[in-house]
């Protein structure tokens, strides 16, 4: 092996056979197998994002001592699964329990997060990886911190950067590890992409555009999720779910061979999330007593608003267990399109803008680059008001190019543009990122594959999926072939690798000293990527452009965007806040 390097190995397609089938993120990203046992964890939060961290597992680097969610669905999704979501295997197939009771002797269940950490010594716990709701990201990372576990906490960091800040102090503070899963920083196709930056192969990169573009529309939201009967009659998407549950049990009853076990599976999941819809507003299951979504903070609300069109008066009535249950459409729990899908493409954009840094000065600074200006459109013009969120935001985001010089009349408009769009209600063109440089052009689609195209001057630049980003001109000429590429087959999104990292860190640093071993998206990268994310959220909602400053970014300043902007104490980090005391 050391007569090779990675680009050789993709090159001549021998990656698989050279490494070990465990080994290829640590080849990548510089780990090896954690020495002494895996990484004793427990997972809080089970739904969507947490499932996906608990398939992602590797049985030699983690050992899942305990999980704990408030859904009684979420706690079988965490065992079974999402039948036909393979991100989502659940823990029974990643450790190999052969019956959920089996795999309840390997595992604690607990409702409530606190009695998870409050228990995580007696558990034999060590860390902690948080994929609950946003805004309980910090409370559940300090909590966990301030008991002596490390943690992993789902993309974004925090809900607003007070709280970023007073994350990354509590780290210091108790010298534990906090990782934030930005999974970019993990995923080999964007490893290789920087190479191909830092070496040149672009040129000077003068332009990035990327999309992130959803079908998602009125009645069809994955946001949306079911609410129970009791709580919100008429619901289309539970009527939905019934119809689902109905038409399978039909498919069951002349099912034939090896369809019968596939079958009843996607009909225990459909009734175990009904079963869930009962317990929505408090009530036991099996022999466990479920506090209702109000009894876990969650709020009414009902907002009114006048219809321009007709005159009239409107309201829309939102229960505390759809806050709760849809919570990534509201305002208090979620942070909309740029925090869930925005803040990937924008770090990843940052990324690439420090490798061409890197190229242009030929030293590997290996900081991220911190934007000057954000521009933003932010529309609400497709779903009706039964969330607070944005439909669609346009963004124009300002870097600074390598000879960038503020006091400069000339300098200052060293400038490179990052264009981005988030849209729901029309996937056309999928998601992915374009990067434009002086000597060619890469394109990366869906996080699994990129073409590189050499010849910056052609009018046209199509990818072989109909549905993947395209560039086309008014300019005549014959599409390019792409002359250079990445990883294509089975690539790795980078749940495993941060996992395994973030485990193998805590091994060989277990105090997390600054001169030693840490995860790649430790606390001053993620601050940075929720910055971005969190000032363009503010833009919007002020309907104006915001610029950066350099204290937001610095860990130890007490400068937020929120509070610089809107004047309120509540912004200002404060590690003293008294529910941040054991």
């Amino acid at each position: 092996m050391s007569n090779l390097n990675r680009r050789d190995l993709l090159k001549a397609g021998v990656l698989a056979a050279a490494v070990p089938a465990a080994g290829v993120g640590g080849f990548y990203f510089g780990y090896s197998k954690a020495e002494g046992n895996p990484l004793r964890v427990g997972v809080i939060g089970t739904g969507d994002e947490g499932s996906v961290l608990l398939g992602a597992m590797n049985p030699e680097y983690l050992e899942v001592k305990a999980i704990a969610d408030i859904r009684p669905y979420n706690q079988y999704r965490a065992f079974h699964g999402d039948w036909g979501v393979a991100p989502r295997p659940g823990l029974m197939s990643v450790y190999g329990w052969k019956t959920e009771a089996e795999a309840r002797r390997h595992v604690k269940v607990y409702a409530d997060y606190m009695d998870l950490l409050n228990n995580a010594k007696d558990d034999g716990i060590e860390a902690i990886v948080i994929g609950l709701p946003l805004h309980l990201h910090a409370p559940a990372a300090i909590a966990a911190m301030n008991r002596g576990l490390h943690v992993l906490t789902e993309k974004l960091m925090a809900h607003n950067i007070a709280q970023c800040k007073e994350m990354s102090r509590f780290s210091a503070m108790t010298g534990k590890h906090l990782a934030t899963g930005h999974q970019r920083h993990y995923n080999i196709l964007y490893h290789e992409a920087v190479d191909k930056i830092k070496r040149g192969m672009l040129g000077n990169i003068h332009y990035i555009r990327a999309q992130w573009h959803r079908g998602n529309s009125p009645g069809g939201d994955s946001w949306q999720l079911p609410m129970p009967e009791k709580v919100k009659p008429n619901d289309v998407q539970a009527k939905r779910l019934q119809r689902d549950l109905e038409n399978f049990k039909k498919e069951l009853a002349s099912a034939r061979g090896s369809e019968i076990e596939n079958i009843a599976k996607k009909v225990a999941q459909k009734e175990a999330q009904i079963r869930d819809h009962v317990l929505a507003q408090g009530g036991k299951y099996e022999g466990i007593e479920f506090k209702s979504a109000k009894d876990y903070g969650y709020r009414d609300h009902t907002y009114e608003w006048t219809d321009l069109a007709t005159k009239q008066k409107k309201t829309y009535h939102r229960p505390a267990a759809e806050e709760l249950l849809r919570w990534r459409l509201w305002a208090r729990t979620g942070g909309g399109l740029m925090v869930e899908l925005g803040s990937h493409q924008l770090d990843a954009a940052s990324i690439f803008l420090a490798a061409n840094n890197d190229y242009y000065h030929q030293v590997d600074t290996g900081r991220k680059i911190h934007p000057l200006k954000v521009h933003v459109s932010a529309n609400r013009n497709l779903f009706e008001m039964d969330r607070e969120v944005n439909d669609h935001i346009t963004t124009l985001v300002e870097f600074p190019a390598p000879d960038y010089d503020p006091n400069s009349e000339i300098g200052k408009k060293r400038k490179i543009c990052v264009q981005y769009s988030t849209i729901n209600g029309n996937g056309f063109g999928g998601y992915g990122e374009i990067v434009y440089g002086t000597d060619g052009t890469m394109i990366l689609e869906k996080e699994a594959e990129l073409q590189l195209f050499r010849d910056e001057s052609a009018s046209k630049i199509a990818t072989k999926s109909a549905t993947g980003p395209t560039l086309d001109t008014q300019s005549s000429g014959p599409a390019q072939k792409a002359v250079g590429g990445g990883a294509k087959a089975e690539v790795s999104r980078g749940y495993k690798e941060e996992l395994e990292h973030w485990a193998w860190c805590i091994r060989v640093n277990p105090n997390n000293a600054p001169d030693k071993p840490h995860p790649r998206c430790y606390p001053k990268v993620a601050l940075g990527d929720a910055v971005i994310a969190l000032a363009t959220n503010l833009a919007a909602d002020l309907g104006r452009s915001v610029e950066f400053k350099e204290e937001w970014f610095d860990i130890d300043s007490d400068a937020t965007p929120e509070y610089d902007i809107l004047k309120d104490e509540k912004f200002k980090p404060d590690v003293k806040r008294k529910e941040y005391q054991v």
